[in-house]
């Protein structure tokens, strides 16, 4: 497992770099602290906010970032804050029972508003904007145990594509969703706990993390720039997790993924799209974009181009090479999918790639790491860590500061972090990957 690899390409969100982009708090690392965070994207920052928030007497804390600051999975997504309030419920069901499945569900609609209230309470400014989403979807709308979810609105095919502005749907989902400038507001959340005396170190690698603790319960962290002691970690590492804590490899597994920025010529006016979207065209194959506030679109996925072979997107950390097969893909993407998009000459403004953390379960890790006392981690959203992370990073921070239990926390229980868990063996990654692949040869 590898740690994050320098001259990552340029996404959109990092074109205007914040003054905390490649800070360093003091010239030299602190030899200790009381709680270690590492890493400085959404969780870490999140993190920080909480432990410091409404905090007269907060602990000393550092955060230290391999790279730049926000440079990681919520630097380069697609600005999306889209819960899954229903496509997962099926599966959810199965596997872990109704009550936990709608535990999950409303755990993410919830966030949704969530952010808007953090936006709002710390007046950021990072464009962010509640809309309705729409999904243009094959899955139905599961019955049991959700009929009080009554923001997922259903358009039949006679209608979806009226609704939708999507080609061809075949049906569609409304519900609630927001999209957001995610860089601005993470820099802003640094900012806020950089004021309060937080220690942020940038361009600062951890190497490892010494198996046993000090004598005086303490865990000593390497760095490239020395070492620091630390009374807690918290691991906000998403797919790098397993490179620091091996109990972790094959149980959160970095997966690339491709995203872009769509303008229309200088002079023109792009046609209004008032909701974000996601367009399925399978079960785990689909694009997902936003309009922005300027006229552009930001659109990720391009999946049907490259999934099928493993080597472009499993266990690949490699952020600063776009994907060859999918590079081109947005290329008149618009024009393709929506109507009224034919004569606005769209074009493609930038590409670039960023890696996500996918939990073999597809459950997030969240809580104490089984048999390291003193370290918690919050890592493995699979893609899906903008709707997940602020309540959860909220959670975990009251387990710190205020010593909560995580069964009295409102973090689903299926996120827990349990031996169980790092037990398996079981990678539902793979077996989806395996059963698309050979239904797509059918």
């Amino acid at each position: 497992m590898s740690a994050p690899v320098p001259n990552a390409t340029t996404p959109f969100w990092r074109t205007e770099p914040h003054a905390l982009d490649r800070h360093r708090s003091t010239p030299d690392l602190p030899t200790e602290c009381d709680i270690l965070i590492i890493g400085a994207g959404f969780a870490g920052a999140a993190l920080a906010h909480f432990l410091y928030k409404d905090n007269p007497s907060p602990p000393s804390v550092v955060i230290l970032e391999a790279r730049e600051a926000c440079s990681g999975a919520t630097g380069r997504n697609g600005g999306h804050l889209k819960p899954d309030v229903y496509l997962n419920i099926p599966k959810h069901i199965k596997k872990y029972g109704v009550k936990a499945a709608v535990e999950v569900a409303k755990f993410e609609a919830s966030q949704v508003h969530a952010v808007k209230e953090l936006v709002e309470t710390e007046k950021i400014d990072c464009d962010f904007k509640l809309a309705k989403d729409i999904e243009d979807g094959y899955a139905e709308l599961v019955r049991s145990g959700v009929a009080d979810l009554k923001d997922v609105h259903f358009t039949p095919r006679k209608d979806a594509e009226r609704v939708s502005g999507v080609k061809g749907a075949l049906n569609c989902f409304t519900f609630t969703a927001g999209h957001i400038w995610p860089y601005k507001m993470v820099m802003h959340l640094l900012q806020g706990v950089v004021n309060r005396g937080a220690n942020l170190q940038t361009m600062t690698p951890v190497t490892s993390i010494d198996e046993n603790p000090l004598p005086d319960g303490r865990w000593t962290v390497r760095t490239e720039r020395g070492n620091i002691k630390a009374k807690k970690i918290l691991l906000a590492t998403n797919a790098y997790t397993s490179h620091l804590a091996p109990q972790f490899k094959n149980h959160i597994v970095p997966v690339r993924g491709i995203c872009s920025r769509i303008v229309v010529p200088e002079g023109k006016v792009a046609p209004f799209l008032p909701q974000t979207y996601s367009i399925r065209y399978g079960p785990s194959m689909y694009d997902y974009l936003i309009p922005r506030p300027d006229g552009s679109i930001v659109v990720g996925g391009a999946k049907k181009e490259f999934w099928t072979d493993t080597k472009h997107w499993y266990d690949v950390v490699d952020d600063g090479k776009l994907i060859e097969p999918a590079k081109g893909y947005f290329d008149g993407l618009m024009q393709r999918h929506f109507v009224g998009w034919e004569g606005s000459e769209a074009y493609t403004d930038r590409v670039w790639t960023g890696i996500m953390g996918y939990s073999s379960d597809f459950m997030p890790y969240v809580g104490e790491v089984p048999g390291k006392s003193n370290q918690m981690v919050l890592a493995g959203f699979s893609g899906h860590g903008m709707p997940l992370i602020l309540l959860c990073a909220k959670a975990i921070a009251r387990m710190v500061r205020d010593d909560v239990a995580f069964e009295d926390t409102d973090v689903p229980s299926v996120f827990r972090v349990t031996k169980e868990r790092l037990d398996s063996t079981k990678n539902e990654i793979l077996e989806g990957f395996e059963k698309e692949h050979v239904s797509s040869k059918l």
